[in-house]
């Protein structure tokens, strides 16, 4: 599905689990992290969509199948995620956010709080602030597979995953390098899609005044083993909206939904339900 973002002349490709997508449902809107696109929510999109919901997987601008440059800032990114919202005639929303795009729903979810539209917000592999090293973020501009080796093995709590791999021979760590090499191959000019990525998180710093705002219900999903972001790097935004969820996924890093994959749909799916309960709106019935 494409879409026309407002005061923008390129389109926006939305990915929608397989099912048309409709905006008289409740909506769940999977916003992928840096470096990344809309694939990593496969298996939890697809589930969404054929058990009650609508649902919107974009490729952020400058990513996969979305045109224009990447947009440099979070700020930038609630904006444009503002104006997709709109296009799609979306009027209540899950934000689900993984690593960048949890930032995204944070920041999105702290500007709207005065508003019905966004009914509860899930930071994935979260952190705040999410600094970048520097090294990462040279390399990131200079040196993207040096850059993409690092990110993916720091991703991932082993090599060989068990039992979370969905079939015989698949291999998750391969698989998320070949879609950050993917996304390098579309930016071939500095700075990179890589990099713009690094530096937004690195410079987000309205996190704690997002969080203060935010009063939807809301889940933080963590990886246990994750070094990318520590579910101690989440603290401050857990004491600031003091009515969120925090749950630990075990035998995961940071790409979690590569690693855990039924564990992470099993909690979203659950806070997505219970989120629209509470402001008494219900997905469909399974099967509509």
């Amino acid at each position: 599905m494409l879409l026309k973002t407002q005061g923008a002349n390129y389109d926006s490709y939305c990915y929608t689990g397989g099912k048309t997508f409709n905006p008289e449902l409740p909506t769940a809107v999977f916003i992928h992290g840096g470096q990344n696109d809309h694939s990593v929510w496969i298996l939890q999109t697809r589930y969404f969509a054929h058990h009650g919901f609508g649902v919107l997987a974009p490729d952020l601008p400058g990513h996969g199948r979305s045109q224009g440059p990447a947009l440099a800032s979070i700020e930038e990114l609630s904006d444009w995620l503002d104006s997709l919202l709109d296009a799609a005639g979306v009027t209540k929303a899950i934000l689900i956010g993984h690593s960048m795009g949890s930032l995204v729903a944070l920041e999105n979810a702290g500007r709207a709080a005065g508003s019905t539209r966004i009914a509860g917000i899930a930071l994935v592999g979260t952190a705040y602030p999410m600094k970048v090293a520097d090294a990462l973020l040279d390399a990131a501009n200079n040196a993207q597979q040096s850059a993409i080796d690092m990110v993916n093995i720091w991703s991932h709590s082993t090599i060989s995953p068990k039992p979370s791999a969905p079939g015989p021979g698949f291999y998750v760590q391969g698989a998320s390098q070949r879609l950050m090499q993917r996304i390098a191959r579309q930016s071939d000019s500095k700075p990179t899609v890589f990099y713009t990525d690094f530096a937004a998180c690195n410079s987000y710093a309205n996190g704690e005044q997002a969080a203060q705002a935010v009063a939807c219900p809301t889940l933080f999903l963590l990886g246990q083993r994750d070094i990318m972001t520590p579910a101690k790097a989440a603290a401050g935004l857990v004491a600031a909206i003091r009515h969120a969820k925090v749950v630990q996924v075990e035998a995961s890093g940071h790409a979690l939904m590569a690693e855990q994959p039924d564990a992470v749909l099993d909690h979203l799916y659950k806070f997505a339900t219970e989120a629209l309960r509470s402001t008494a709106v219900a997905p469909a019935a399974i099967g509509d």
